[in-house]
């Protein structure tokens, strides 16, 4: 379990940290940290570089998932938009302690939203992920944008091509793509193979969000891991589950279904 365990990233909401940390270190899971923004509200920054220290000294990898909860990065009132920046700088502040490889952000296109308003969502979008990728710049980190209500790559696509950073990459989440896309797997990663850098792996019966350890649900993980392997793909991969034990069943799932041999030439 240790090998795979040493490619993969695991999901820890901070205020869980306390809690888990004696496991962390003991089964030295690298994390993807997802700070709430209730956490991020009541944070003792002091305690928080504290655990940062032990964490990076214990040679763990780490990523960070920026809150989200009512933000929306790509708001057509500016006013809007500007607070939900301003909110997701908040992780980039706590980079230099934890030191990420990569920030998970939500891109938070819904077209039922944005009825008729994917050029203006875009241009804001633009402004937004701009004015991030100069921290992300100056932290030595990469964005990752995720997948979540979009039903094709399409405004995605528009998205990075319009960013044309080497610091800000696709996210592809295997939950929500299974859940709301409209789209196959091979036209996602035609129309975003390129900029791939991270994957969300978690599973459901494509009826609802579940994050159920890969391979208990429908989502086609040999096919994504056959195709990556084919792309010559390199990104980094978390481990959605919501609690330990769909993380280990997750574990012994890549093990069995022989996920791990191509996880071991993409990472």
């Amino acid at each position: 379990m240790q090998d795979i365990l040493s490619k993969v990233h695991a999901h820890m909401p901070y205020h869980l940290l306390p809690e888990y940390l004696d496991m962390i270190l003991l089964k030295k899971l690298n994390l993807e940290i997802y700070f709430h923004h209730w956490a991020l509200q009541s944070l003792d920054k002091t305690r928080c570089i504290e655990t940062a220290k032990i964490l990076t000294n214990a040679g763990l990898k780490i990523n960070f998932h920026a809150p989200f909860m009512d933000l929306r990065p790509g708001a057509l009132d500016d006013k809007i938009r500007q607070t939900s920046v301003d909110r997701i700088k908040q992780v980039f502040d706590l980079a230099p302690y934890f030191k990420p490889l990569k920030i998970i952000c939500h891109a938070s296109f819904d077209e039922r939203y944005y009825v008729f308003g994917d050029d203006l969502w875009l241009e804001a979008s633009v402004k937004t992920w701009k004015e991030l990728i100069v921290l992300a710049e100056d932290n030595k980190t990469i964005i990752a944008l995720e997948n979540i209500y979009e039903k094709d790559p399409h405004v995605l696509r528009c998205l990075f091509d319009a960013l044309s950073s080497e610091s800000i990459c696709f996210c592809f989440d295997t939950g929500h793509f299974n859940v709301f896309s409209y789209e196959p797997l091979d036209v996602w990663l035609k129309e975003l193979g390129r900029y791939l850098g991270h994957l969300h792996l978690h599973d459901n019966f494509g009826k609802k969000d579940e994050h159920l350890p890969v391979g208990s649900g429908t989502f086609p993980f040999t096919e994504l891991f056959q195709s990556l392997q084919t792309m010559s793909a390199k990104s980094t991969f978390t481990l959605e589950a919501h609690n330990p034990d769909n993380l280990w069943q997750s574990l012994n799932n890549i093990r069995s279904m022989g996920l791990f041999n191509y996880l071991n030439k993409i990472v």
